[in-house]
């Protein structure tokens, strides 16, 4: 139902994390923080957040797998010691280079905050998004004080207005009893 795109603003989606210079020719290991590791083979540039806050755009050179990372070359960095100082720098996109999404998929970034209620009346606003594998699971935080850990799926989600920011959710039986 979703796509993971964790987000540092409304426009911006974080797609990685550098964890290591690889190589002698300034390429790094990434982290990738997106559903589609394969994006990294059609990007051709991205914006590099480092560890002071700045952000700068990178022209991508090259992009390869290697187990569960991407090694990345990047234009501007072309010496293994230019790479080290990229250590758990960010990298992320725009909104208009995002993946697109299919009918009922969101963005996690626009779902987060968002003001929901249940077809019983009871509010409370989206805190989280768990992804378990099988489907995942809004983290929503009750008006009263609780915590519904909400399947995201068809029979639970009866709407979701991005635009209004306002979902509306059956809660299953048994889901907000006490433990």
């Amino acid at each position: 139902m979703l796509r993971s795109a964790d987000t540092g603003a409304d426009d911006m989606f974080r797609i990685g994390v550098i964890t290591s210079p690889h190589g002698v020719h300034g390429e790094v290991k990434v982290y990738p923080t997106t559903d589609d590791i394969k994006r990294f083979s059609k990007l051709k540039s991205a914006m590099l957040l480092d560890k002071k806050g700045n952000m700068s755009e990178v022209h991508i050179r090259s992009a390869r797998y290697q187990k569960n990372m991407v090694i990345l070359g990047m234009e501007e960095y072309g010496s293994m010691n230019e790479a080290e100082t990229l250590r758990e720098c960010e990298l992320y996109v725009t909104r208009d280079k995002a993946i697109r999404l299919n009918k009922d998929e969101y963005y996690i970034a626009d779902l987060i905050g968002m003001e929901v209620e249940t077809d019983t009346g009871t509010g409370g606003s989206l805190f989280d998004v768990m992804q378990t594998g099988a489907n995942d699971v809004y983290v929503i935080k009750l008006d009263d004080g609780r915590e519904l850990l909400l399947p995201a799926i068809a029979d639970c989600v009866l709407d979701v207005d991005v635009k209004a920011r306002k979902m509306k959710v059956h809660v299953l039986p048994g889901l907000l009893d006490p433990a």
